[in-house]
Order: structure tokens, then sequence, then C-alpha cells
């Protein structure tokens, strides 16, 4: 499930970049200000995260669809070992497949230059400043979701906030570093696009803010307050990770 919701994560970006970016789309010649597609572009992938979270698929396996994620909900003790391993490889796996399914299914389109796959790369403020904004945007997301998730009056909007804020990012982060805050995401694209660029950007900034994020949670507040690894359980569906959300009236 992780495999096949970043698969689909990646055939929105790459389909979606496609159509802004390309200049033959008749959606470029009719969109010039680049910060206009990148806002159009920053609701098509947040509306995307939102309805991947809400999924069946996604209330099932949690829909982290970002190794970070799972690291971090791992190092909060949510998750098992074996568990965080399978959706680490899946997530990498699902993320590569989307990509080759949107390179078999458009051709050349989605490898012109001005597309490359939906690559991630830093912008000209070069990659000290990219890896300061990846590690920054990484924390806030990470920071929102806990505050959300474990909050009996905002668990239930913190899909609208996740995606409201890769929205957002997309608007306005991505000049300075492509807006990852994925491992999987980046890596998904630099294999087809076979272009490495500072990929140990996207390596170490967003775990790092992730996993920084959650431990000044688990000061301010401690690590019991943070229920589950899931960012949407409004569902009846099976819970595999150490869950606590019953307790969610008490928050």
């Amino acid at each position: 499930m992780e495999a096949a919701l970043l698969g689909l994560f990646m055939i929105a970006a790459c389909g979606f970049a496609t159509l802004l970016e390309h200049p033959a789309s008749p959606a470029h010649r009719a969109l010039p200000d680049g910060s206009v597609r990148r806002f159009l572009m920053g609701i098509a992938m947040g509306l995307t995260a939102i309805g991947l979270i809400y999924s069946p698929w996604g209330q099932q396996s949690g829909a982290h669809m970002n190794p970070s994620l799972t690291v971090t909900f791992f190092r909060l003790g949510k998750m098992g070992r074996g568990d965080a391993l399978g959706y680490v490889v899946g997530q990498f796996v699902g993320g590569v497949l989307g990509v080759l399914l949107m390179r078999m299914a458009v051709g050349m389109l989605v490898a012109h230059p001005a597309v490359r796959f939906a690559a991630t790369a830093p912008g000209p403020g070069g990659t000290a400043r990219a890896f300061v904004a990846e590690f920054t945007i990484s924390f806030v997301l990470m920071a929102a979701v806990l505050v959300a998730s474990n909050s009996a009056r905002l668990a239930r909007y913190t899909p609208l906030l996740a995606g409201s804020l890769v929205a957002t990012y997309i608007t306005v982060e991505a000049p300075i570093s492509g807006m990852s805050m994925n491992p999987a995401r980046s890596f998904a694209s630099a294999l087809a696009a076979w272009r490495w660029t500072a990929l140990w950007v996207y390596f170490t900034a967003p775990p790092l803010g992730m996993l920084a994020a959650a431990q000044a949670y688990v000061v301010l507040r401690g690590a019991h307050r943070v229920l589950c690894a899931k960012l949407n359980h409004r569902t009846a569906r099976r819970c595999i990770f150490r869950c606590r959300y019953a307790s969610l009236g008490d928050v």
C-alpha cells in the first residue's frame, strides 16, 4: 500500500509537471508566469496528498509515503523495526515504479529538460541554502502533524493540514530546493532523469528536520502524548502501529 501510494503521488507529480512546464503544453503557453504555474502545481499536489491520505489504502497504512516520516515514527516508538523497514523499502520501490510508469505512458515528454521527471535540485542559492530550507520545511511539517494528530480537537484535520503545507511549500519554497521533504521521492526522479545533483541534501535534511521536530515534541509534551503513526485515524481499518488512539479523548 505504501508503495502504491507514493507511486500514485509520483505519477501525479510527473503528470502535472509535464502539463504545466513542458513548452509544448497548452497550459504552459497559457500561463507564462512561473509563479502562477507553481501555485497551480502546489494546489494539484496538495489535493493529491489529501486524497491519498483519505483513501482506503491511506487509512490502512497511515499514508506516510515518505521514509523521513516513517523513520521518525519508528524513533518515537510507534512502529516495529520490521514494519519500518518494509515501509521504507516499499516507498522507494513505489516511487521508482510510479516515475517509470509515467515514462512508459507519455514517453519523452516527461523527460524534457523543463520537466525532467519532476526532479528536485537546489536553486540558485546553492546546496547550503537548499539544505536549510529542506530541514526547515520538514521540521514544520512533522511538528504540525504531531500537534494535530495528537489533539482531540485537531486530529480530524491532520490530512488537510499536511496537504495545505505541501501546496504552500511548492508555491513558496520550491525555487530554493525543489521542495522534496522525501528521500524516496527525490531518488525516484533522480534515477529516471539520471540527475544526481546534490541528492545528499534530500537524503539528510528531511529526516534530520523531522527527527528534530519529534525530539522537540517529546521534550515539550512527552513521548506518551504520541498516540499513533497514522495521519488519518478516522477509520475502522486495522492499525498495525503501537496505537493509543483510543485514549484521544483524554488529550
